[in-house]
């Protein structure tokens, strides 16, 4: 694993794929910086932390792009299983180094505070508190980049789909609060979101009988459930897209609350698409 780390550690910056990732976030903190707390006289660090959050949305697809769909268009992961290293350690080794790079800027903004104390006072504990969740949201984030890379060949589609989900994510407090809170409009939606999985599940196995399958049982028990308690869905989507809302979960860290609960979910996402990525490649390496 630990090969497998340098080697795409040292490749972020034998291009200008680390380069840009680092300068993406470290300009817009500085711009942020500048105008909310230096030229404005505001204290709190954190607050311009949580507005360049979304950066996240541009910078986590370059960084990811080209971790896993580059390996499968060159033919060079071909190379990788014939290391004496399981895919789990190469997935990990990869991931690793992601996550190195993008701890560099935010090593960078531990100095902000110290910085903006030399002008005022400032709730040091809460904007530390605050990196850290922001590290946590772009650990999370990064994993999910790195699912969507293992899915294609193609770094422009790596790319696009990286976009795509981290966009609905970054709406995703918003669309709740868009989509009806009757028991029926939660239904159709949870059937929706079956299907989804259901395509999850084909892209990964290639296997339509078992999509086909997921998607029948998942189906008949949402139906069971939603006519034999209606009540339960009544605005269940709103709550669940509010409680799954990875962006959501920052504002805890921003407004002072260091919310363990928050951590595990983070955790949890990051084990979640890392054990996705290692059955995509699993998928290939057989086929």
């Amino acid at each position: 694993m630990g090969a497998v780390y340098k080697k795409e550690f040292k490749a972020y910056f034998s291009n200008m794929t680390g380069y840009v990732f680092i300068a993406f976030i470290l300009l817009f903190a500085g711009i942020f910086v500048s105008m909310t707390n230096l030229r404005g006289g505001y204290p709190n660090f954190e607050y311009s932390l949580g507005t360049i959050s979304f950066t996240f949305l541009f910078v986590v697809p370059i960084l990811t792009m080209r971790v896993l769909a580059e390996e499968k268009r060159s033919r060079t992961d071909q190379l990788l299983y014939s290391l004496p290293i399981s895919v789990p350690q190469i997935i990990m080794g990869k991931y690793l180094a992601m996550l190195t790079v993008f701890a560099i800027p935010c090593g960078v903004m531990l100095l902000y505070p110290i910085i903006l104390s030399f002008y005022g006072t400032v709730a040091v504990l809460t904007a530390y508190s605050a990196i850290f969740g922001f590290f946590m949201l772009g650990a999370a984030l990064i994993a999910i980049g790195m699912f969507m890379s293992s899915l294609t060949e193609s770094q422009i589609i790596s790319a696009v789909l990286s976009f795509g989900a981290l966009l609905l994510i970054y709406l995703m407090s918003n669309l709740s609060s868009l989509i009806p809170s009757t028991a029926a409009a939660s239904y159709i939606s949870f059937a929706v979101l079956v299907l989804a999985l259901a395509l999850i599940v084909y892209v990964m196995t290639k296997n339509y009988w078992a999509a086909f399958s997921v998607a029948a049982a998942l189906e008949i028990a949402l139906s069971v459930v939603y006519f034999t308690r209606t009540a339960m869905f009544e605005g269940a989507v709103g709550k669940l897209l509010s409680s799954l809302a990875l962006y959501g979960r920052l504002d805890n860290f921003i407004y002072g609350i260091f919310d363990i609960t928050s951590v595990i979910y983070y955790l949890t996402v990051i084990v979640i698409f890392v054990f996705f990525s290692i059955q995509s490649v699993e998928k290939r390496r057989w086929s």
